[in-house]
């Protein structure tokens, strides 16, 4: 996504993309639709060997970034990811990474280091369904009984819940927002597959029943996780707007060259003025999502003040024009791109499951409004 990446971020760069040709090009990656998984766990454990899983875990816990900048590092390998539709839980895996990290102790190190080995993979089980929201709500009880913690409620959707070995709870206690790392095989957990458009991303539906877990457990302090949860919320928005605009420029290139190979009544597509004026519009859409979104992940990863409002803007953006862009593609393409055997429909559903996945763009307005609201009261 960077116009210009140095020269360690170049061969992460192309690791990267040499490794996902490599090993999940477009005719494995219709494989994989029926793959329970939808992703092999010798592909995420080699994936993690190239740093997948550990830039935005500090040094001291076997992590580090390239740059100093880690989470800017990531969406460098997010953006391969688009360019391939490729699989793994990339999102929810290193925010629950960086959220270990960050909390520290000895409680949790086991977890960092099989996340960071790629030996497991973790989901973060924040969002709920109807009628809470996926920004912030939260309707999940954690109550506290003696040494334990008990948890009772419904997370939806999860990402590669089943595949997991560990999930990132966010609960309501008495005190506010706290978070709990479950094994998933703890007894009270009950996970049921959703579908999805995507072909490689499993989501599914997690409810607690009296799921009981020592303290210990619990990231952070008790009821003072809003902040790493908000935390959480930016990284996560920031892995996948990169992802998001890696596949609009996958799309965006594969109509273009189509339109130079097609030829209608002796005349490359190309040439006609209507649609040079088309490629115009999705060019100026594409050049502001990769713009939008680097701006807001350099934002997030120093903690500004306007790291909130920018990550939403890039999500809003990106969530509408992403899906107008890979639309305009299909149908330039014409009859051939609605068939399953051409490549554009692996990059549709991964952009229109990104528009809904942490907030669609007419809640990231409304979460627009709500800090720019607050940045005035505090002026």
């Amino acid at each position: 996504m960077l116009l210009e990446l140095d020269a360690d971020q170049e061969v992460l760069r192309e690791a990267t993309a040499r490794y996902l040709t490599d090993q999940v090009p477009v005719d494995r990656i219709r494989t994989l639709r029926a793959s329970p998984a939808g992703f092999d766990a010798d592909y995420w454990r080699a994936g993690a060997e190239l740093g997948w899983t550990s830039l935005l875990v500090s040094e001291e816990h076997g992590g580090g970034s390239i740059s100093g900048a880690g989470l800017v590092d990531l969406t460098i390998a997010a953006h391969e990811f688009g360019l391939r539709a490729a699989p793994g839980p990339l999102v929810p895996t290193n925010v629950v990474a960086a959220a270990l990290s960050a909390a520290g102790g000895e409680a949790h190190t086991e977890a960092l280091e099989n996340l960071l080995a790629g030996t497991t993979v973790a989901s973060w089980a924040h969002a709920e369904p109807a009628p809470h929201d996926r920004l912030g709500t939260v309707a999940l009880t954690c109550r506290v009984e003696g040494d334990e913690i008990v948890l009772d409620g419904v997370k939806r959707p999860v990402e590669s819940a089943e595949q997991a070995g560990y999930l990132l709870v966010t609960g309501r206690t008495a005190e506010g927002l706290s978070q709990v790392l479950v094994p998933a095989g703890t007894p009270g957990v009950t996970i049921t597959p959703l579908k999805t458009v995507d072909l490689t991303r499993r989501f599914f539906t997690v409810r607690f029943d009296g799921v009981r877990v020592p303290r210990s457990a619990v990231v952070g302090e008790l009821g003072a996780a809003a902040d790493q949860v908000e935390r959480q919320l930016q990284q996560a928005l920031v892995i996948q707007c990169a992802e998001s605009v890696g596949a609009m420029q996958a799309a965006f290139d594969l109509t273009v060259q189509w339109s130079f190979e097609r030829y209608s009544f002796g005349r490359p597509l190309a040439s006609y003025q209507e649609l040079k004026h088309r490629f115009a519009d999705m060019k100026s859409w594409l050049e502001a999502a990769h713009a939008i979104s680097d701006k807001a992940a350099k934002a997030v990863d120093a903690e500004t003040p306007d790291a909130p409002e920018l990550v939403s803007v890039a999500k809003a953006f990106n969530g509408d024009y992403g899906s107008e862009l890979l639309q305009d593609c299909v149908q330039m393409h014409g009859g051939i791109g609605v068939t399953f055997e051409h490549d554009l429909h692996l990059f549709l559903r991964r952009v229109v499951l990104d528009r809904a996945l942490y907030g669609t763009p007419s809640e990231h307005r409304q979460r627009i409004a709500g800090v720019v609201e607050h940045l005035k009261e505090r002026a």
